[in-house]
C-alpha cells in the first residue's frame, strides 16, 4: 500500500461519504480518474449465500500474503421506507483493527442492478488510496444482476446448496458473466451435487470459452477451501493484465457509466410532488426533465471518466 497520512482513514472514510452523495454535475465536474494499480475482486450472489463471511475470509488470507485490502459491501436499501440495515460489517469484525484494511458498507440506495450510486467513483477512491486488493461486495443478486462484471477485474459468483435447484434458470444469466464459482457452506449435505453441476456446466462452457472454469467449494466455519479461492483468484490476475482485456473493461466501464448517469440525472430532474401524473401537466413534466438533461449533459461526452 502507498505511503498513509496518520488520518487516512478518517480521510477516506469522508472523501467516500463526499462521492457517494455526488450529484451528476458533481461526478461530471471530477477530474478524470487516473488508473489505479488495484485488483478488484467482485463477490456476488444470492441472499443467504454467505458472501459477507466468505469474504472475511477471503480478505484474512489476503492479509496473510502481505496484500493491503480495501472492502466495499453495499446493503440492500428498502424500497418502501428508504432505510438500510448494513450488516455485511457485523459479519467481518474479526477483521477489524488491521492496518492494511479498510472496510465501508454503503446503501444500494435507488440503484437495481446489486450495486450503489456512484460505484465506480467509490472504487476509484479505493485505487487512490493504494490498496492491494478491492473486494466490491454486490447486494444479494438473482439470475440477470451482472452490472458488476466490466467493474471488476475477476468476478466470482458465490451460491450455497439450496441455490441448487435455481442452476438450470440461472445459466442465460449471471451464470454466463462469472469467472469463478464458488458453492460455500461446503459442509452441507447437498453441497456436492451442486459442484457437480456446476462442473458439468463448466465443462460445457469450455466448448467455446476456454480455459474452463474453477468450480471450488468452500466452507466458512473452518476456512475449507479459501486458500483455492485465492490462488484461482491470482490466477486470474495474470489473465487481467492482458491489454486487450484491459481495454474491453474500460469501454464497458465507461458505457456502464454513461447509462448510470443518465438514470441519476433523470432521478434528480424528477418533480418532488406537485406533479399531475395523470392530467394534462404530465407532457409539461416531460418536457422539464428533458430540458434538464439537455442542461446537464452538454458536453458530456468530454467529461466522462474512465
Amino acid at each position: 500500500m502507498t505511503a498513509r497520512s496518520p488520518h487516512w482513514r478518517r480521510d477516506l472514510a469522508r472523501a467516500l461519504s463526499r462521492r457517494y452523495q455526488a450529484t451528476v454535475e458533481d461526478i461530471l465536474r471530477a477530474p478524470p480518474a487516473v488508473a489505479g494499480a488495484s485488483f478488484r475482486i467482485g463477490i456476488t450472489g444470492p441472499p443467504g449465500a454467505g458472501k459477507s463471511s466468505l469474504i472475511s475470509r477471503l480478505a484474512q488470507r489476503r492479509l496473510a500474503q502481505g496484500r493491503s485490502v480495501g472492502i466495499l459491501a453495499i446493503g440492500p436499501t428498502s424500497p418502501l421506507t428508504g432505510g438500510s440495515v448494513l450488516g455485511d460489517r457485523v459479519r467481518m469484525d474479526e477483521l477489524d483493527g488491521h492496518d492494511d484494511l479498510f472496510i465501508r458498507s454503503v446503501p444500494s440506495g435507488p440503484s437495481h442492478d446489486g450495486l450503489c450510486p456512484n460505484v465506480l467513483g467509490l472504487l476509484e477512491l479505493f485505487d487512490e488510496a493504494g490498496f492491494d486488493d478491492v473486494i466490491l461486495e454486490t447486494v444479494g443478486v438473482g439470475q440477470i444482476n451482472y452490472a458488476a462484471r466490466p467493474l471488476v477485474d475477476v468476478f466470482v459468483l458465490v451460491l450455497s446448496p439450496e441455490s441448487g435447484d435455481t442452476v438450470q434458470a440461472m445459466k442465460a444469466g449471471i451464470l454466463e458473466a462469472a469467472d469463478i464459482y464458488v458453492v460455500n457452506k461446503a459442509d452441507m449435505p447437498a453441497a456436492q451435487r451442486l459442484v457437480s453441476e456446476l462442473r458439468a456446466l463448466a465443462r460445457w462452457r469450455a466448448a467455446t470459452d476456454a480455459p474452463p472454469m474453477p468450480v471450488i467449494p468452500t466452507s466458512t466455519l473452518d476456512g475449507a477451501g479459501i486458500d483455492s479461492l485465492a490462488a484461482a483468484i491470482d490466477e486470474q490476475r495474470s489473465l487481467a493484465s492482458a491489454a486487450a482485456r484491459r481495454d474491453d473493461r474500460l469501454r464497458d466501464r465507461r458505457l456502464y457509466q454513461l447509462r448510470t448517469l443518465l438514470l441519476q440525472a433523470m432521478e434528480e430532474a424528477l418533480p418532488n410532488g406537485g406533479a399531475d401524473w395523470t392530467g394534462e401537466e404530465f407532457p409539461h413534466a416531460i418536457t422539464a426533465i428533458l430540458n434538464r438533461l439537455g442542461m446537464v449533459f452538454p458536453d458530456a461526452n468530454a467529461n466522462l471518466r474512465n
